[in-house]
This record gives C-alpha cells, structure tokens and sequence, in this order.
C-alpha cells in the first residue's frame, strides 16, 4: 500500500485526462518528427524545429513513467516509495529545455558568424518544379496546430494537479509552436534574398526556450535541495505556505510566524513539520546504542521503542534465552559487518 493519501475524485480524473493528453502528444509529434526529418533540407530554422521536435519527447514520456511509479507500495530499497520522481522528472525535463535552447542558439550564432548562405532548392512533383520552400512550410504548419491544442489543455490540468513536469511539457509544447511560426518567417525571409532570416528566427526561437528551461531547472534545483514549494510558473513560493502560517496563527490567537513551519515538495505532494524540530534529533546515547559507528549520520529519529525494547545490548548478550532476534530484542547496532 502508498504512503499517499488517495487523490480527491476529481483530480483522478484529471490525471487520467493528462494521460491521455500525453499519449496523443507522442503519436502527434512522432509524425511532425518523421515530417520535419523528411523536408527540412538545408534550412536552419528547420533543423532547429527537428531537434525541438525530437526534444519535445522526453517530458511526455517522463510524466508518463512517473504517473505510473509515483505511488507505488513502499519496499526495502524504497522505504519511503518513490516520493521524488516527479521531482527528478521535472528536474530532467527542465534540463532538456535548457540544453536545446543553449544548442539553438549557439548554432544560429555560428552561422551567423560563417554567414553561411542557406540554399533550398526544388523538386518535380506531380511534373511540377516545386520550390521546397513551400513543403517545408506547410510541414511547419502541420507541426504548429498539435502543439498549440496540447499545451493549452495540459497547462489548464497542470495547475490543479500541481504537476511541474506536466508544465514543463505544456512549455514545451508552446516553444513547438514558436518554433514553427519562426521558421515560416525565416524561410519567407529566405524567398525574399534575406539569407540571414533562417540563422536570426532560429537564433530567437532558442532564447526563448532557453529562458524558460533556465528558470524550470532553478525551480527544479530548489525542490531537489528541501526548499519551500515553489509556484509552477516561477520560483516565488507557493500560497500554501504563507497560507498555513496564518492558519495556525489564526487557531491559536498568536502573532503570525510565532510557530516555525517547514514544508518541501516531493513531486505533487508536500512534507509538513509544525512546530520546532529539535524533538526528533536523536539522543546521542540513544543514537550510539542503535546506530554504532553510523550514529554521527543521524539527522532525526522519529517514533519511539517500548520499555523493554530498549534495554542496552549488554543484558540482550549476556541472557541467553534472549539470543534470537525477537519483537522484544533489538538488533545489533547498524553497520558494515565485523572488521577484517
């Protein structure tokens, strides 16, 4: 069994929709992928939507992986159950906008340095000379209509779900559709002798994306690192915590911030401690006794042993009807085994 409380009715509902959204996301974008792949040529700002394109896999298929595992029964190698996947989802979901916005740019730089002139030509089709131009348009428009439809209806399930990687695709999704627009723009710019128009709406396309992974990645590393939840779309923190601060003062009739309130996110789901949490620091004898040689490693020792399950180890050897490991006779301090 979880250690999650059950989701509210409607919220099962709504990830079941975000599901659904992410499933249709792959099968659309594999085919823009397969499109883009098949008429991009040498053309700048086409190799960038392809490279995007191909990006834009990993959130789906990250949100996907951890809507599936985020709640499974805890075991021995996951005692806590999986609490940080849709962290470490998100973390790696804001990498790759970040490391595809970064390549955008340097690449459009660099040809805007070599002023490399972009050449497109034509094909026959249908015993029509058609300039391929005109294909690699309409491949990019096919590619913006998806996206925009996705991402608005993610972004609206994110919020509620409190799902960043769920965001983060819904980023995604909008960086598709600038990327599209700004490539038809650059090859217009093309057909019109602007050499410079495919490296420049590439080049702009890229910062974009790369702001919005920068930011991602710093909300991400904030998670990773215990802080305060932070808001989906910025790294201000979340009402929640300000909101149960005046809560408590409030139920109490004392002064706001007069009770120390800690809370950290673990993907959707958050971690409260009320009060001071000096009481689960550990007893240092109590530490040594269980821990041995590991006690200096312990942070906080929550929940208590019986009376008589915490007699020290010297009256458990020296009574030998206690030998065995049993309820009512702790294990030997923790450790890596007997010296060699």
């Amino acid at each position: 069994m979880s250690n999650y409380p059950p989701l509210p009715q409607d919220l099962e509902e709504k990830l079941r929709r975000a599901r659904r959204l992410e499933w249709w996301t792959l099968i659309w974008m594999v085919s823009i992928v397969v499109l883009i792949y098949l008429v991009m040529g040498n053309s700048q700002a086409m190799k960038s939507a392809w490279i995007e394109d191909m990006l834009s896999l990993i959130p789906p298929i990250l949100f996907l992986v951890t809507a599936r595992i985020e709640r499974v029964p805890p075991n021995r190698k996951y005692p806590y159950v999986l609490h940080r996947a849709g962290t470490l989802a998100f973390a790696l979901a804001a990498a790759a906008l970040s490391v595809m916005g970064g390549y955008l740019v340097y690449d459009a730089a660099s040809v805007l340095l070599r002023q490399e002139h972009p050449t497109i030509g034509s094909m026959q089709l249908f015993g029509t000379q058609v300039w391929m131009g005109w294909l690699m348009m309409a491949a990019l428009v096919y590619s913006v209509v998806p996206p925009v439809v996705l991402g608005r209806r993610k972004a609206k399930l994110a919020r509620p779900l409190q799902d960043k990687v769920l965001h983060a695709d819904a980023q995604m999704n909008a960086a598709d559709w600038k990327t599209g627009l700004a490539g038809i723009l650059g090859l217009t710019g093309i057909a019109f002798g602007l050499w410079w128009a495919d490296a420049v709406a590439a080049g702009l396309i890229g910062f974009d994306i790369l702001k919005d992974g920068l930011k991602s990645l710093r909300t991400s590393v904030a998670e990773l690192l215990d802080g305060a939840p932070r808001q989906l779309d910025n790294n201000a923190n979340q009402q929640v915590v300000d909101q149960l601060n005046q809560r408590i003062a409030e139920d109490r009739h004392l002064p706001a911030g007069a009770v120390e309130v800690k809370i950290r996110e673990a993907g959707r789901y958050l971690h409260v401690v009320l009060g001071s949490d000096t009481a689960l620091r550990p007893d240092p004898a109590e530490a040594e006794r269980l821990f041995g040689p590991h006690a200096w490693r312990v942070v906080t020792l929550a929940g208590s042993l019986e009376a008589e399950d915490r007699r020290p180890l010297a009256e458990s050897e020296a009574d030998p009807s206690t030998s065995r490991r049993t309820p009512h006779n702790p294990s030997p301090p923790l450790g890596d085994g007997p010296e060699k």
